[in-house]
């Protein structure tokens, strides 16, 4: 157990001992405000380090025990590895003895020893009486087998026996992940002369160095970690399970309240809806109607918000666990697995608890349909958590996947990895994956409507690749429409074509509708050569429509058939073709105008516009007023 970190709880009802019993396992009085001195009664959590000689370290929170003090106790036992259940042996098991037993077992926590304090108090009779109460109360929980101690604190009987049964029993404890990002949910604030803002709390995961930059969440405020002790003892570094005093640099103690998390990276999600799985306790209740206001305590955090159902309007006992959301009135912090409860708040008692399947949740719609999909999202692995999450927000990094997830980070990027060797995730760009089956719903899509396209533009090179993103941008993010289409490419399924894209295989064509006629107007073009007429006279008084009239001459331009021969003609790739061998034939490397057109035998309204048309072609090159062949100069 070397190097490993817990912290144990005393629960019980005001009264039964929990500090003297704590005191008498660690010499510290962890009554330490005037008002809990004189009541005889803790109002805050006390906290004091129990010596082991086995590597352990261990620190016990004696938290209250009076109901005023619930949200106390429940900030208190959210970060317990094991608790110390206190009863008194003159009194046996109390109303806030089985109301911390309910918070319990709803918070996850496995392992308890049941300590009966006070027995010089009571004979033999009445301490068999009152150990088989609490026997009979732990019947069928979590608890159930719990070993017992039977303790005095005042004269010590008792107290090593329960020391050794600690430690055996946190052999049995998993001790937190000190590899994860880390995690503090703060439970005390104050401040101390000349060295400012202090915040407490029982690291949840992770690790904290001193001069560690961080970050106050919900709000965002950037802090420094000045100074870390354990238990009034200064260190270099502070780890999960250990509970942790940190002096924080940048920031007031007016702007930190109890249930704000210290974060170490950007891997938590900020969020007021969360998914849950909820069990109710097993007593009977007024039922909770839908969307009834509810008081809901996770990590340190106590938040109101409203519960809401997808398979019924009211919720009465039942020991089935029931999947729900609930929306809060303020934001938190928490990950997937985090446990909670739920109280309501009047008149205030414990409802139920249970964990958080899904950090952010969504708007769902009522019915089975969003029962199965919480269903299958509460019993998923890494793999079915990360594919879901993916599916539904499609294209996301290391850091959000995090998010969204709450898996840690190396867990993360194995399921990834393996996902990716799997051919069940791409990566889309450097750190941003998605999933293999949008990729191909995305690839079909494309082609079906580049397929459409061609269909209703057979004459075009192709779909313009800016409306083809933003045909799709509205359903998917760009950077994965942009991968989506490069691969393709490579694929050759879709070819670029300057700004334009088209099916591999596709190849401009007149429409079948109008072929025939289009033919005709090509053959009349073609026939008139250089001197052709204005390109409305080959149309004109047709039954072919304006646009198709318009699509046939941008497909004549684009596949270089014809050439814009002046502004309302055009001219046949041929009969240039004709002039050109024609011209080339009559002329030395360089020509003047008087040569061109008597080997042309053109008028100027023809024979400038074609000259100007072989510059622009690159046939010729224009040197003042006389012209040279690029292909003859180049020999």
């Amino acid at each position: 157990m070397t190097d490993t970190y817990f912290t144990i709880g005393m629960a019980g009802h005001i009264d039964h001992g929990k500090t003297t019993l704590t005191k008498a396992l660690t010499n510290v009085d962890t009554d330490r405000l005037k008002e809990e001195k004189e009541r005889g009664i803790s109002i805050e959590l006390g906290y004091a380090p129990l010596k082991t000689e086995n590597g352990a370290h261990v620190s016990i929170v004696d938290v209250p025990g009076h109901e005023r003090f619930i949200r106390q106790m429940i900030a208190g036992v959210a970060g317990i590895d094991l608790v110390v259940l206190v009863v008194a042996a003159d009194e046996g098991v109390m109303p806030q003895t089985e109301e911390h037993l309910e918070i319990l077992q709803f918070l996850g926590i496995e392992q308890c020893i049941v300590a009966i304090t006070k027995i010089d108090r009571v004979d033999e009779v009445m301490l068999e009486l009152v150990t088989e109460d609490i026997r009979e109360r732990l019947e069928g929980t979590i608890f159930d087998g719990a070993p017992y101690v039977l303790v005095d604190s005042v004269s010590g009987k008792g107290i090593e026996e329960l020391k050794k049964t600690i430690f055996n029993q946190l052999k049995n404890v998993k001790f937190r992940d000190a590899y994860g990002s880390f995690r503090l949910p703060i439970d005390q604030v104050f401040t101390v002369q000349g060295q400012g803002t202090v915040v407490r709390g029982t690291i949840y995961e992770g690790v904290v160095q001193k001069g560690s930059q961080l970050t106050l969440l919900p709000k965002g405020h950037k802090v420094k970690a000045r100074q870390l002790q354990v238990h009034h003892e200064e260190q270099e570094q502070a780890r999960a399970g250990q509970r942790t005093a940190i002096n924080l640099g940048g920031v007031d103690k007016d702007e930190i309240s109890r249930g704000d998390v210290l974060v170490a990276s950007d891997h938590f999600l900020v969020t007021d809806t969360i998914d849950v799985a909820l069990q109710l306790i097993n007593e009977t209740f007024s039922p909770i109607k839908q969307r009834a206001p509810v008081k809901v305590h996770v990590g340190t955090s106590e938040v109101m918000g409203k519960i809401v159902f997808f398979d019924r309007n009211e919720l009465e006992q039942t020991n089935e666990e029931v999947l729900c959301q609930i929306r809060l009135d303020e934001e938190v912090v928490v990950r997937r697995g985090d446990r909670f409860i739920l109280r309501r708040p009047t008149p205030v008692e414990t409802l139920g608890g249970g964990w958080v399947i899904q950090p952010r949740g969504g708007k769902y719609r009522f019915g089975e349909e969003t029962i199965t999909m919480l269903q299958e999202m509460k019993e998923g692995t890494p793999d079915d958590l990360v594919e879901d999450v993916l599916a539904k927000q499609i294209l996301l990094d290391v850091k959000q996947l995090i998010q969204q997830t709450s898996l840690d980070e190396g867990l993360l990027r194995e399921t990834v990895a393996k996902g990716i060797t799997e051919e069940r995730i791409v990566e889309v760009s450097a750190g941003k994956y998605s999933l293999s089956k949008t990729f191909i719903k995305l690839k079909d899509e494309v082609l079906e409507r580049l397929h459409a396209y061609h269909e209703e533009f057979p004459m075009r090179i192709g779909m313009s690749k800016a409306e083809l993103v933003q045909t799709f941008s509205s359903a998917y993010p760009k950077p994965f429409i942009e991968y989506t289409l490069d691969k393709l490419a490579e694929l050759n399924e879709v070819r670029k074509a300057e700004q334009y894209m088209a099916l591999g295989n596709f190849e401009p064509h007149l429409p079948k509708q109008w072929k025939t006629r289009m033919e005709g107007i090509i053959t009349a073009i073609e026939k008139d050569g250089v001197q052709v007429k204005k390109w409305e006279e080959y149309t004109g008084g047709t039954p072919i429509p304006k646009a198709d009239i318009s699509e046939m001459t941008a497909y004549l331009l684009h596949t270089k058939q014809a050439y814009r021969f002046m502004e309302d003609t055009l001219v046949h790739r041929s009969a240039v073709e004709a002039a050109v061998a024609k011209l080339q034939a009559e002329t030395e490397v360089e020509f003047g105008l008087k040569e061109a057109k008597d080997t042309l035998d053109l008028s100027r309204k023809y024979l400038i516009p074609f000259l100007e048309l072989l510059d622009q072609l690159g046939v010729t090159t224009r040197a003042q007023d006389k012209r040279r062949w690029a292909e003859k100069d180049g020999r």
